[in-house]
């Protein structure tokens, strides 16, 4: 069973985790946002991508996204918690093996859902930007999951990265920790057999890369991009400028709605 799930992975998510690299690009903290914390993608390195990396290289960037173009919705339903007319709107691209995107998790997470979610402040939104094979498997058992287990399941696997995260596929580790969402292996299986799931998934990670986003965590507060991770103190700031020009976020929203 392990090798035919290891052999399904290799054929069937090379679109999905093309371009992937866990090195630091040494880019400055001016560029990278808040402290230059993120674990960025490049172009053209997976083996197994049919696109030439020339090609890929000219992909479109949109050097200034509009609100409108940040929330222009993509191919699959967008996993989304809060308010939608929030004054402040923050997607996180995330990378399932990214250890930057477990600390913001664990750290910054439970407050800013305390604190500005549930209190109607902020509309949270999370991304799928895979970055490695296993990013791409987990990525897939996540969209695999009900979509009122799909927080919860993100939840696990960052909590749990040490016990799947690895070199090679431990899709079996990966499993384990999808089953206690109530995932099956047979589901599994499914999906990862799911190529039109497996091209969607593709088209939200080009769309961050036409939006700027780099790798992972990049996060849009509204509109503006942070290449790096977020502090709840970044956040509030946000937040209290957003309320302070009610009538800049109500157009804001409308143009997300």
């Amino acid at each position: 069973m392990r090798s035919v799930r290891s052999l399904l992975v290799v054929a069937g998510l090379s679109a999905l985790i093309s371009g992937c690299s866990g090195e630091n690009t040494g880019l400055s903290e001016a560029l990278v946002g808040t402290n230059g914390a993120q674990t960025p993608d490049r172009v053209g390195f997976n083996p197994y991508n049919q696109v030439s990396e020339t090609a890929q290289s000219a992909r479109e960037v949109i050097a200034k996204p509009t609100v409108s173009e940040v929330m222009e919705p993509g191919p699959l339903p967008e996993m989304s918690w809060g308010r939608a007319d929030a004054p402040v709107t923050l997607v996180q691209y995330m990378s399932m093996t990214c250890p930057h995107c477990r600390k913001f998790h664990a750290d910054v997470y439970p407050e800013l859902k305390r604190s500005l979610i549930d209190t109607g402040k902020v509309r949270y939104i999370l991304r799928e930007f895979p970055i490695g094979k296993s990013s791409g498997t987990a990525t897939v058992a996540m969209r695999c999951a009900p979509a009122d287990k799909y927080l919860a399941l993100y939840g696990k696997f960052m909590e749990q990265q040490g016990s799947w995260v690895s070199q090679e596929v431990r899709t079996e580790q990966i499993l384990k920790v999808a089953a206690q969402v109530g995932i099956t292996g047979e589901q599994f299986d499914a999906c990862l057999k799911n190529q039109d799931m497996i091209g969607k998934l593709a088209q939200i990670k080009d769309r961050g890369r036409k939006l700027g986003v780099i790798g992972t965590p990049n996060f849009f507060v509204n509109a503006r991009l942070v290449k790096g991770t977020l502090s709840l103190e970044d956040i509030r700031t946000a937040v209290a400028a957003a309320e302070a020009t009610p009538a800049v976020a109500g157009s804001t929203q409308a143009k997300v709605n």
